[in-house]
């Protein structure tokens, strides 16, 4: 009873804290208002920067967020016993008043701050559950931008007004994101197309806000050096101005479209040149359903199984044969239809700004890192996972791989589904190990952070078909990586004979894969139980 009674005191002691961590926030407001300032020269001395252009409110408005955040955190947990119930009750709340107001300080200072959110919300399994539900929602709560804006962006870009070039053009976007918001429209030849169409204001703020992010971030390590979450920041300098521009996302979308053109499920919209520019993309105008949308697909008579095997076929040639991963595959991004002329079950991908180009070293160790896993074969998961920067933590980093815990991975990842008692292990798992995780974020290679990212929101669009860790996908990997490691053993041997040796041997392992499946197809079928039931007669009859 009077462990209860404390407990309530220190949760009611908690929830005062609460309400004045506003005013009382001032001190760490202080701080980082310090740092800021006495990183001022050299935000003056900076290109990048204009100081026209860097808004005191967006500033002010992260500055304080940071502040009150870091000051929750300093006082809420201080009084009460680490590793406890309590501890843990605490904790859970502080990082959901923290998401909470992060997800709102995004929402007010768009842009840069979404996307960047939006990614941190993407990461499943490696952060705490109260902050991917809670970031989540920014891929449906992006800003949209005013006709007003719309039409000036088109008019400088492409020198006419709308009504020049489209015959109509719908007001309300299809969707809007973080950079970027996109309208049907019709051509003057009778042409459907999707216009994408930059935010206005994000080119000329996308800079100054990954600065101030910089800034915020180093700030707080001072505070909490196991913060480490400089990542972020590296991968928002190198990615966001290649997704600014909108004829590097043309280039993508042809150069994936040609590269995967023997998958006859795929379908990538055609870009329209003549009227593109960086901050203006036309592309053919695809109709579909949402990929995680099981209801649309039983509606449409769209096989769900057939869908996730193709979503794992496509990913899989892309990250193990040929190292050009398209890594934002959020549900928004990635549409399925029936097409109407052959009855087929399509795979429509958006949005090719966000692309991972593998080097042939980190693919192929990427790709025998898998094929360990999917065999259980512990020595080379060690092996390979320290040569891609895991070290020490190289069982965590397979859990983060394969989002499994220790013992599934030990035991062999294909051999059960993932249960409800282990998600909810592993998410438990993403709070208690934070410190490791970051720790292996900054020390694995760039590379492997949008791959991250891209296998979180696969496995999130599994989990809402409920196909999740189903042996196809295993089996589609083992071919890809089997098919990567023997064409580059190919094309460095100068032997026939030993090209002809490899050959047969990738050959072999192939089959093998295919009667496998064969097999799990005839036991999932009513033949194949059947023919189970009728031996398993047999055998009793016998004994």
């Amino acid at each position: 009873m009077r462990g209860g009674a404390l407990f309530f005191l220190r949760v009611k002691a908690s929830r005062c804290r609460e309400a004045v961590v506003a005013s009382m926030a001032r001190r760490a407001l202080k701080l980082v208002s310090l740092a800021a300032a006495s990183s001022g020269f050299y935000l003056y001395g900076s290109k990048y920067l204009d100081p026209n252009d860097f808004g005191a409110v967006r500033v002010g408005r992260a500055i304080a967020t940071t502040a009150v955040i870091t000051y929750d955190y300093l006082t809420s947990l201080r009084s009460v016993p680490y590793g406890s119930h309590e501890y843990a009750y605490l904790k859970s709340q502080v990082h959901l008043r923290s998401a909470e107001r992060l997800r709102d300080l995004c929402c007010a200072n768009r842009g840069t701050f979404i996307k960047v959110g939006q990614h941190l919300g993407a990461l499943d399994y490696l952060l705490p559950e109260e902050y991917t539900r809670t970031l989540k929602v920014l891929h449906s709560q992006a800003p949209q931008s005013s006709m007003k804006e719309i039409e000036q962006v088109i008019r400088e870009d492409l020198g006419k007004e709308i009504k020049e070039l489209f015959v109509s053009f719908e007001d309300t976007p299809l969707g809007a994101a973080s950079l970027a918001q996109v309208h049907k429209a019709v051509l003057q030849d009778g042409r459907t197309v999707a216009v994408k169409v930059q935010h206005p204001k994000v080119q000329a703020q996308s800079s100054k806000d990954i600065l101030l992010m910089e800034i915020l971030l180093l700030t707080v390590k001072q505070i909490f050096p196991d913060f480490e979450f400089m990542w972020l920041v590296d991968e928002a300098k190198k990615n966001l101005p290649l997704e600014l521009d909108f004829l590097n996302e043309g280039r993508n979308a042809e150069k994936v479209a040609h590269m995967l053109k023997d998958f006859d499920f795929l379908k990538v919209p055609r870009i329209y040149w003549e009227l593109s520019t960086r901050r203006v993309l036309l592309m053919e105008f695809v109709e579909g359903g949402q990929v995680n949308d099981r209801a649309y697909m039983e509606r449409n008579s769209i096989d769900v199984n057939e869908i996730s095997r193709n979503l794992g076929k496509l990913y899989s040639e892309m990250i193990f044969v040929n190292g050009f991963v398209h890594c934002d595959p959020h549900p928004g991004n990635v549409l399925v239809r029936k097409c109407p002329a052959t009855g087929k079950a399509h795979i429509i991908l958006l949005d090719h700004g966000l692309y991972q180009v593998l080097t042939e070293k980190f693919r192929l160790d990427y790709c025998r890192l898998w094929q360990s896993l999917i065999k259980a074969d512990m020595k080379r998961v060690q092996k390979y996972s320290r040569r891609l920067g895991a070290g020490d933590l190289y069982p965590l980093f397979a859990c983060m791989l394969t989002a499994r815990s220790w013992d599934s991975v030990n035991r062999g990842i294909d051999r059960s589904p993932v249960t409800a008692s282990e998600d909810v292990e592993i998410r438990t798992n993403a709070a208690a190990y934070l410190p490791q995780i970051n720790q292996l974020l900054n020390n694995v290679p760039r590379q492997m952070l949008l791959l991250l990212k891209t296998n979180d929101l696969l496995r999130g669009i599994e989990s809402a078909l409920h196909t999740r860790a189903s042996a196809s996908s295993f089996l589609n990997m083992s071919r890809c990586c089997i098919r990567a490691v023997s064409t580059y053993q190919r094309s460095k041997s100068h032997s026939l004979y030993r090209k002809a040796k490899i050959s047969l041997l990738e050959a072999l392992s192939l089959w093998q894969i295919n009667l496998h499946e064969l097999f799990l197809r005839l036991k999932g079928s009513r033949l194949g139980n059947w023919v189970i039931a009728f031996l398993s007669r047999m055998h009793h009859s016998l004994y």
